[in-house]
């Protein structure tokens, strides 16, 4: 099982980490062990479920494989309907190259409407428009003269350049699925089939949300199981991310601590970081996190953690004392 990082990539004005800290912290990882570096994609500010926005993820990536050496970058996850897809594709491939092919591509459908609005984009059409977005980046990066004809993409005859690295593309995580408390990001959401079938369709590995509780992540693999094999594919081979932030509390540490950490990004509250997110001790940390894990019937592959800050020491503390503890996976 691979371990990874969700980069704590917060634009905070003068107070965003700087690059010379963010590869010092990455390069330490790797000699940690870790795999991977993911970054979150948000235009705007988000409030409440966030108290900031990230770093445009393309350009921090792009930055951040000169400074890196084995880690793989990527996103998760990208808010993919808001991007023209040959544009998207260019500039993917384009990153894939220069990082000498250590990109993950992590997408979603994305739920902020202002963005969207922003964007020109309309909320309602962003499922089908993320479909066949994915259908399109994915041919052009397989092949040359792509024609494709859909609802709202059309090419005739197109061929981009350079292609990705990895061939036939990089790997493709796909964010989703069921989540407390919908109301924070400021709608309901009554069915989510149509994410779980995109997930079966399409996803080289689901990254379930952060938020969700095992109950809800182990009802949607049913389902994303159930999906695939109509598709014709082997749900087996669809990879399985565990993601969440993280506190790690020292021995005797109250949960209180945290607060100026969550409150950085976050506009929820204690009660919520404590229980959706991970913020204890190590050895419950790890608890919960393999109870995720089994809950995703033992396949998860990669735990993708969030620290709050670009401090070594919570870095030491996952890779020492929370990690080692995890038991399952594959």
């Amino acid at each position: 099982m691979r371990h990874g990082l969700r980069i704590p990539s917060f634009a905070l004005g003068p107070r965003t980490a700087t690059l010379e800290e963010m590869g010092r912290y990455l390069r330490r990882a790797e000699d940690l062990g870790f795999d991977c570096a993911v970054s979150i994609d948000h235009l705007l500010l988000t409030p409440p479920a966030y108290a900031c926005t990230w770093l445009e993820p393309i350009t921090l990536l792009s930055a951040l494989a000169g400074v890196t050496r084995t880690l793989r970058l990527g996103t998760m996850v990208l808010v993919l309907p808001l991007r023209n897809p040959v544009y998207f594709a260019k500039e993917w491939a384009t990153l894939d190259l220069l990082s000498g092919g250590r990109s993950i591509l992590g997408i979603g459908v994305g739920w902020h409407e202002e963005e969207f609005r922003l964007m020109g984009v309309p909320h309602r059409e962003r499922g089908a428009r993320m479909n066949e977005a994915i259908e399109l980046v994915r041919a052009l990066w397989a092949g040359d003269h792509v024609t494709y004809e859909g609802a709202y993409y059309r090419v005739r005859d197109l061929t981009i350049d350079p292609k990705p690295v990895q061939r036939p593309h990089p790997p493709i995580w796909i964010g989703g699925g069921s989540q407390p408390f919908e109301k924070v990001y400021g709608q309901t959401v009554t069915n989510i089939d149509p994410v779980l079938r995109r997930i079966a369709k399409y996803a080289d590995t689901w990254v379930p949300h952060s938020s969700a509780t095992p109950a809800m992540v182990k009802a949607d693999w049913g389902r994303v199981q159930r999906f695939a094999r109509e598709l014709g594919r082997d749900p087996a081979k669809i990879g399985r991310v565990y993601s969440n932030f993280i506190w790690v509390l020292r021995p005797g540490e109250r949960p209180e601590s945290a607060i100026p950490h969550f409150s950085v990004y976050s506009g929820m509250d204690l009660e919520y970081w404590s229980t959706h997110y991970l913020l204890g001790e190590a050895k419950e940390l790890a608890e919960r996190i393999s109870a995720r894990i089994e809950a995703l019937d033992g396949g998860v592959d990669t735990i993708v953690l969030n620290p709050l800050t670009w401090g070594m020491d919570q870095l030491e503390l996952i890779a020492g004392e929370v990690l080692p503890r995890v038991q399952g996976g594959r």
